[in-house]
């Protein structure tokens, strides 16, 4: 896993530093958090993540 603050030049991790994320699931859901770290397949640990609902319209 790589820590944020390890040593390694972010730059050749990420192109910018990603302080939130934001992720549309399937049930139009979003989660915001700060990164803590990631390792090489993109798995994250988010810190002070919120859960939130989108409106959606009936009868699909």
């Amino acid at each position: 896993m790589v820590y944020l603050g390890q040593g390694l030049n972010m730059k050749t991790v990420m192109v910018q530093p990603i302080k939130l994320i934001f992720r549309y699931l399937e049930h139009r859901s979003q989660i915001q958090g700060c990164i803590i770290c990631f390792d090489e397949y993109m798995n994250l640990v988010l810190d002070d993540e919120e859960e939130s609902q989108s409106k959606t319209k009936s009868g699909k």
